[in-house]
């Protein structure tokens, strides 16, 4: 103790536990905390007691039981003669549940408080709308679009989001139906000849439209649509309430209900040739001015989310703005308070591997807020969902990446054999499947730099409404999506990832994250050249 050298872990983390034991640290035990409180951990989940026994989950066990457990061990003796003794190190897996009597003002601890500004959806989604004054970025270059549903001026800027997203919906469903076939001269009404050639093939349906077509007039409101709202663009600044100035002239009900029958119920259009013309010149208007525009894809697919919750529960891929609205409010979903929702655009236009969605979980850790000073991990891992991804079918094993929520669902027999069995790669791996598409290069040119651009900017746009305690560490997760250009798209910030191994790739990558971070915040002290293993400092301010 008079060396300093107490430590304290709270929380299944068997390898901080030896390595600090293997420094010569000795352990004050602390009372072992509920169930109930670790699962209010942010990212912490019980993957190893739902995991199938392996040899490397065997040895992670039998470590912890080891330290654990043995009570004729040296260590339980030093342990019981630290009882005492508080702690200059806490390692722990829920900050709430630490008694804060045990921190004296030298002792390093691995978490801030309040960071909910940035681990938290309704926390990041509130953080990133203020980037623009704080920074000179704009969050739409990197976090899908994303409104808190219980504040009134987010929740009228999503429904305005979502009609006009189905304005350029519309318009690129009407230019892919008319790559199909010949465009029409002149406007159709009421044609049974436009009739019988509306009926053409969509991917949602293995068999030919059947449904009545719809004529031109609803790709010109459209069309008027997405004008009025290129004119507000090339109007607006900072401001992203600039209001849309033709809401009330339009009967919106109406032109949802027929994008609805169009992009999802397998409705026909009627494109002319001059149409198909000024939707491409919109179109590509557009998006010199919206960042997200392609990866928005065409189906208007919004991810409903729980404020606060993790490990993906309560989300929900939804498309149609009414049903959305009303499961906001009716709070179907257990532990959500009325209103605590945020609604985020889906990256439909997704980088997949074998027809499978993944995301990336990438970590990295702040060492002080100020001046803030970032370390990125240059090793990292990929989640794969268990069934082929499709826009049209939207349950949870096919869009939500996490292992807290795949671990429930079986391979599906239509699932590509290479995807891994206990879908999980690394980094590498991935890498090498890049390479083989002919994009050797867009791991370290498009996706690192993005991703660090990312992080760094969700931690400025947060850092001002987190409590900052000189001396303290934190770990976190950011996951990733990745569109079909290999950019990635920031979903989430986590405290807490989860350190509990569901593979051979996530149990060496955890082991080693974990062993590089107590180099980063302990070893590097004594000697600033010390190995940190693959940690990277990326800003220092």
């Amino acid at each position: 103790a008079q060396e300093k050298k107490i430590f304290a872990v709270q929380g299944p983390y068997p390898i901080i536990r030896r390595l600090l034991r293997a420094r010569g640290w000795v352990e004050r035990k602390l009372p072992r905390t509920g169930r109930q409180l670790e699962q209010h951990c942010g990212d912490q989940n019980k993957q190893q007691l739902h995991t199938a026994p392996s040899s490397g989950g065997g040895r992670q066990r039998e470590e912890e039981e080891q330290c654990d457990e043995d009570p004729n061990s040296i260590h339980d003796l030093m342990s019981y003669l630290a009882r005492d003794q508080s702690p200059n190190f806490i390692w722990t897996n829920f900050l709430e549940a630490l008694d804060r009597q045990l921190l004296q003002e030298d002792s390093v601890l691995n978490h801030y408080a309040r960071v909910d500004a940035l681990t938290t959806k309704e926390g990041l989604c509130l953080s990133l709308q203020n980037l623009p004054w704080i920074e000179k970025a704009d969050p739409n270059a990197f976090f899908p679009r994303c409104y808190r549903l219980g504040t009134m001026d987010d929740r009228e800027a999503f429904i305005e989001d979502f009609r006009l997203t189905a304005a350029r919906s519309l318009l690129k469903l009407a230019l892919e139906e008319a790559g199909d076939r010949p465009a029409r001269n002149e406007q159709v009404r009421n044609s049974a000849k436009g009739a019988c050639e509306s009926h053409i093939s969509h991917p949602k349906h293995s068999t030919a439209r059947t449904s009545s077509p719809l004529y031109p007039e609803l790709v010109e409101e459209a069309m008027e649509i997405c004008k009025q709202h290129l004119d507000v663009l090339h109007h607006q600044d900072i401001d992203r309430s600039t209001p849309f100035p033709c809401r009330t002239c339009i009967d919106w009900d109406h032109f949802l209900q027929q994008y609805y029958r169009v992009a999802h119920e397998g409705a026909g259009l009627v494109l002319t040739r001059q149409q198909r013309k000024q939707c491409q010149d919109l179109l590509q208007s557009l998006a010199e001015k919206l960042p997200q525009l392609d990866m928005e894809g065409k189906l208007n697919v919004w991810i409903l989310k729980p404020g606060a919750e993790s490990q993906g529960r309560g989300i929900i891929c939804m498309t149609r703005l009414e049903e959305m609205l009303q499961l906001a409010w009716s709070c179907k979903a257990p532990s959500v308070q009325v209103g605590r929702w945020v609604v985020q655009k889906y990256v439909e236009r997704l980088l997949t591997i074998f027809g499978t969605k993944f995301d990336i979980r990438q970590w990295f850790v702040v060492t002080d807020w100020k001046p803030l000073t970032v370390w990125f991990y240059q090793d990292c891992y990929l989640r794969f969902c268990s069934r082929p991804f499709s826009l049209h079918h939207l349950e949870r094993a096919r869009h939500l990446c996490n292992v807290s929520v795949q671990k429930w669902y079986k391979t599906s027999p239509d699932q590509d054999p290479r995807v891994p069995p206990d879908k999980i790669w690394s980094n590498k791996q991935f890498q090498e499947y890049l390479a083989q598409l002919g994009q050797a290069d867009a791991w370290h040119q498009v996706l690192v730099p993005g991703m660090k651009a990312a992080i760094l900017n969700a931690l400025r746009s947060a850092r001002d409404r987190v409590r900052f305690r000189k001396g303290n560490f934190e770990l976190y997760g950011a996951d990733f999506v990745v569109g079909q250009d290999c950019q990635p798209w920031l979903l989430e910030v986590n405290s807490c990832p989860t350190m509990s191994p569901s593979s051979a790739v996530t149990r060496r990558l955890c082991a080693n994250v974990q062993r590089d971070t107590l180099c980063l915040v302990l070893d590097r002290k004594n000697n600033p050249t010390c190995s940190i293993g693959a940690f990277e400092l990326i800003y220092k301010e």
